[in-house]
């Protein structure tokens, strides 16, 4: 009885077990590429981005690589505030050294003698011509006789002549003569005859 009923079915209708275990096989497979995040497809060609990898770091240039900052002396630990995002900062430079002083040579100290104070300046000159002596006027003792090329004038000794001059000492070829104040004294020989024959 049941051939008869498989034979009676159509052939071309699928069986309905066939059709749930399919549907289970589908589910199972989409859950399994739903967890694990891949797809089947990718997974297939995964040598072409390599070469195509490949191929761009042959052309890419090559980064310059500094191997003389890996011989720098490490910095000390400074207790935690090492900043590892700070460029290195080179320290300054040392201070050149002094150059040394050469000795200057000492000079001898010459001693300075203090300024000699010169004093009033000298009188002017007597400018008086002798012109000779008169003796033998009675009462007058000796006097003696001077010219100044224009003037005569006498006078005995302490006398004050032409009011500048004090006759000190009458001699016999010449005469001592100062000034009142006692500067200047001056021995004035016999010289006023060329004053007397003008």
């Amino acid at each position: 009885m049941e051939r008869t009923e498989a034979a009676a079915r159509p052939a071309g209708r699928p069986r309905p077990w066939l059709l749930v275990a399919l549907g289970v096989a589908v589910t199972a497979y989409a859950i399994t590429w739903v967890m694990s995040g891949k797809s089947a497809a990718p997974a297939a060609a995964p040598t072409k981005p390599r070469v195509q990898a490949k191929a761009g770091a042959a052309q890419a240039p090559v980064p310059d690589v500094n191997l003389e900052g890996l011989k720098r002396p490490r910095p000390a630990n400074d207790g935690g505030q090492r900043n590892p995002f700070r460029f290195y900062v080179p320290p300054p430079p040392p201070p050149p050294k002094p150059e040394p002083v050469k000795p200057q040579p000492v000079q001898p100290v010459v001693p300075v003698a203090p300024p000699v104070d010169p004093g009033p300046p000298p009188p002017p000159p007597i400018t008086l011509k002798y012109i000779g002596t008169l003796e033998g006027v009675p009462g007058m003792g000796k006097v003696a006789a001077f010219s100044d090329c224009r003037t005569t004038m006498r006078g005995r000794e302490g006398d004050i002549i032409d009011g500048r001059y004090r006759l000190v000492r009458i001699g016999i070829e010449s005469v001592v003569m100062e000034y009142p104040d006692g500067r200047g004294r001056t021995t004035i020989r016999m010289s006023g005859q060329e004053c007397v024959t003008k």
